[in-house]
């Protein structure tokens, strides 16, 4: 018995979406690698392997696909894990991602890319504003806001002197180290006055 034939039709659907995916790949490492402005449409195409115009017919624009891409990582882990683990969530996976098959390099988009251009800016800062908001429901002290964007800027700092500058020791700190001294540290910045007995 002869095994049944794929429909054109769906065949094509499995095309695109095989195409649409390495798209976002392409451009959630060039992103990562280069930032927003450093990276050409051209480029993400190349890397993905297919011709440009398919970006634009899948995504719309250069911004659509950061979008995508954004959503993908940071969105998508805002949305998938509890406040509580967020903080070290976002801090194990810059610490511990490997450049092959690494899922997860929104913190790395996000430190290239911020501040780089009008076009990703308003993208970039509406993440950050949700891992604000996330991050902020963690403290009880009338400066919550304040104590998470502080969290946030050492996440960050931590993400560009490893990542991006690659200073030793921290770029080659085992990252269960760089947890532990950075979480017990958090503790006490989520804690209120009265939590610490003041």
């Amino acid at each position: 018995m002869e095994p049944a034939s794929v429909p054109p039709s769906a065949e094509r659907r499995r095309d695109a979406s095989a195409t649409r995916r390495r798209l976002l790949e392409a451009a959630r490492d060039l992103f990562a690698e280069r930032g927003y402005e450093g990276t050409t449409v051209r480029s993400i195409a190349a890397r993905a392997g297919v011709n440009q115009a398919l970006l634009f017919r899948y995504f719309g624009s250069k911004r659509g696909l950061l979008t995508e891409v954004v959503a993908l990582g940071g969105l998508e882990q805002l949305r998938e894990t509890p406040p509580e683990e967020l903080f070290e969530t976002a801090l194990r996976s810059m610490l511990t991602r490997s450049a092959e098959g690494a899922e997860d390099r929104s913190l790395e988009v996000y430190l290239r890319s911020i501040g780089r251009g009008d076009e990703a800016a308003g993208t970039l800062r509406n993440l950050g504003e949700e891992y604000r908001s996330a991050l902020a429901g963690l403290s009880g002290a009338p400066d919550a806001v304040l104590r998470a964007d502080l969290a946030m800027a050492w996440l960050l700092g931590i993400g560009l002197m490893r990542t991006v500058v690659a200073r030793e020791p921290l770029a080659g700190a085992d990252p269960d180290d760089v947890c532990r001294l950075v979480l017990d540290t958090l503790g006490r910045l989520w804690a209120a006055p009265d939590d610490r007995g003041e």
